[in-house]
């Protein structure tokens, strides 16, 4: 953790998973990836009584001795199955566990690159000395296909909210995108010069066609299914190579888990929606202003 937060218990991380060796989840470094800014990680292991843990639980509890990780274990209600909400249910259970005033939350696809922590650490100090300020806002590389290709356009989100002060009322809203209170209020956020690096649709693409018809019985019910075939994935609107780095504590997952497909070579096949996408994403790249987008938060200017 960092020095001078060392003896203040000012961060408590928080995370969830439940298969995630199975499904293919970067689990381990989207820990790792946070645990130097966070005082204690609490992960909320899921699991179902009538399925044998796939081995998740056993690693986590290998690789994350030291005391300031706190394991609990909540069985996955399979009656939950209405808009992702078992997503925020378990979200909320390891947030009820955050003893500090701070809260930073990590999905088991998501991680933060080394040289945001920084700007992490300055949003942290600027949330917690400004009581009017209830959450920070971080920009969003979404990867699809494979890690040299990210997806941005309209129909995905640019920035959510990972980090918040605790203990005021804030909680995991829905499919557990976001934050809300308790009234539907949204809080209010600063946006931060920092990404999380979102690896969900980065998967080979068999672990991946497991990964979606899990999360669909999760929206859905236990016997819903989309594909009737395998999941294969093509060329789509949005997509664009990306240039920048990755998280160092990645760098293993990627080799492992690298898809060889070459989605850029294949032919692009575009839509009346991809078309309306194309005029708003032009028009938002030459002012910066999406259009009808989805905000779980309201931005404070200026930006961190």
């Amino acid at each position: 953790m960092l020095q001078h937060m060392k003896n203040k218990g000012l961060v408590s991380g928080f995370t969830f998973i439940k298969n995630g060796l199975k499904l293919g989840y970067p689990f381990v470094e989207s820990i790792e990836s946070i645990a130097p800014l966070c005082d204690e990680v609490i992960i909320n292991i899921g699991h179902d009584p009538e399925t044998p843990d796939d081995g998740t639980e056993e690693i986590l509890r290998k690789t994350f001795t030291h005391p300031k990780f706190i394991f609990i274990k909540n069985v996955w209600d399979p009656k939950l199955t209405e808009n992702g909400l078992i997503l925020s249910q378990q979200t909320n259970l390891a947030l009820e566990q955050c003893q500090y005033p701070i809260a930073f939350y990590i999905q088991g696809d998501e991680a933060v690159h080394q040289e945001d922590y920084p700007a992490i650490h300055d949003g942290i100090i600027h949330l917690h000395n400004n009581p009017e300020l209830e959450g920070l806002v971080f920009d969003y590389h979404h990867f699809y296909g494979n890690v040299d290709i990210i997806k941005h356009t309209r129909n995905v989100y640019r920035r959510e909210v990972r980090i918040i002060r605790n203990h005021i009322g804030l909680k995991s809203h829905l499919d557990a995108q976001s934050f809300r209170f308790k009234d539907g209020r949204k809080p209010q956020c600063k946006l931060l010069k920092a990404h999380i690096y979102h690896y969900g649709w980065a998967r080979e693409s068999s672990i991946m066609d497991q990964k979606i018809k899990a999360m669909d019985k999760l929206y859905h019910g236990q016997e819903y299914e989309r594909f009737k075939n395998s999941f294969e994935y093509r060329r789509i609107w949005g997509l664009r190579p990306f240039k920048g780095t990755h998280p160092k504590i990645m760098n293993e997952w990627i080799e492992q888990n690298r898809n060889q497909i070459d989605i850029m070579s294949l032919k692009l096949k575009m839509s009346l929606k991809d078309y309306n996408l194309a005029l708003a994403d032009f028009i938002e790249k030459y002012t910066g202003y999406r259009i009808g987008e989805y905000k779980s938060y309201k931005l404070l200017d200026p930006p961190l």
